[in-house]
C-alpha cells in the first residue's frame, strides 16, 4: 500500500476574452480535472458560467475592496491557490484572457510553486491583444506595434517611436501610483495627453478599443481626437491604440551596406 502523500500542481489557463468561444479544449480538460478550480474573470455571467464547468470553482473576485492595495488583493489570491497545491490538490487558476498578459496572479502562483518544488504549467489563451488586432485590422508586423502600460508609461520616460502603432492598456487607471484606485479621472488623462503630446500633435485621431467578451457583444472601437480623451468616457477594461503619425525612415547607410552584400 503506498501512504505517500498526493504531490499538489497547478495549471494556470486562459479561457480567453468571449465567453465560450475563446475555450480550446486543453484548457477545459485542466479544468474539468483539476481538485479545486479558482476563476478571475471580467464578468459575472462569465463566471456563473464557468461555476457549471467544475463543482469546486471558486471565486477569487471577492479579494477585491474599495481603498485596498490590488497588491495585497494579489497577494491573498496567490495565498489562497498555494493553500490547495501545498495540501496534494491538483489545482488550476482559471483567468481571462491570457493568463500571463497584464495578470501577475498566474505568474506569481507559478513562480511559487515551481520554487517550492511543485509542477506548475501556464496554459495560454486569446488576450485582449489579439483581438484588438483583428478588430482594429493591425498587422503589428506591418509597421511595428509597441505596448505600455499607461501608468508606467507615464511615470517613466520611454523611447517612442510615432512611425509605428503605440499601444497603451489600463487607460481606465492611468497614472494611479496607489494601487488602490479602481479608475481615475480627466485630470489624469490630460497628464497622458501632455506626455503624449511630445511625440504626437494634439489632433492626432486615436481609438479607444474594447474587447467584447460575451457573443452578443460589439467591440468599442471609438475614435477621437488625442486632445479630447480627457472628457471621454473611460472604463478599466479600456485600450488607447494610436496609430502611426509619422512615415517610415528609412536608414540609408545601412541600406547602402546591404546592398553592397547583395
Amino acid at each position: 500500500m503506498n501512504n505517500t502523500p498526493a504531490k499538489g500542481s497547478l495549471a494556470c489557463v486562459g479561457i480567453g476574452m468571449t465567453l465560450g468561444s475563446h475555450l480550446n479544449p486543453r484548457t477545459r480538460s485542466y479544468i474539468e480535472q483539476a481538485d479545486v478550480a479558482f476563476v478571475l474573470v471580467s464578468d459575472g455571467i462569465i463566471e456563473q458560467w464557468l461555476q457549471g464547468m467544475h463543482k469546486d470553482m471558486r471565486s477569487l473576485q471577492p479579494y477585491y475592496q474599495e481603498g485596498k492595495s490590488r497588491m495585497k488583493t494579489y497577494r491573498e489570491m496567490v495565498d489562497a491557490i498555494m493553500t490547495e497545491v501545498r495540501s496534494g490538490k491538483r489545482v488550476c487558476g482559471v483567468f481571462y484572457g491570457h493568463p500571463g498578459v497584464f495578470a501577475w496572479v498566474p505568474h506569481k502562483a507559478i513562480e511559487t510553486a515551481r520554487g517550492e518544488g511543485y509542477s506548475a504549467h501556464m496554459e495560454p489563451g486569446i488576450s485582449s491583444e489579439d483581438c484588438l488586432y483583428a478588430d482594429l485590422g493591425i498587422d503589428p508586423g506591418a509597421r511595428g506595434c509597441q505596448h505600455y502600460e499607461a501608468s508606467q508609461f507615464m511615470l517613466y520616460r520611454r523611447c517612442i517611436d510615432p512611425s509605428a502603432w503605440l499601444i497603451l492598456w489600463q487607460i481606465g487607471v492611468a497614472g494611479d501610483k496607489s494601487l488602490k484606485r479602481f479608475s481615475t479621472g480627466s485630470a489624469h488623462r490630460q497628464v497622458l495627453v501632455d506626455v503624449l503630446a511630445r511625440d504626437y500633435p494634439r489632433d492626432h485621431q486615436v481609438i479607444i478599443y474594447r474587447a467584447a467578451t460575451l457573443p452578443f457583444q460589439t467591440p468599442r472601437i471609438e475614435h477621437l481626437a488625442l486632445e479630447a480623451l480627457p472628457q471621454a468616457e473611460v472604463g478599466m477594461a479600456d485600450t488607447l491604440a494610436i496609430p502611426p503619425a509619422r512615415p517610415l525612415e528609412a536608414d540609408n547607410e545601412v541600406r547602402a551596406r546591404l546592398a553592397a552584400l547583395a
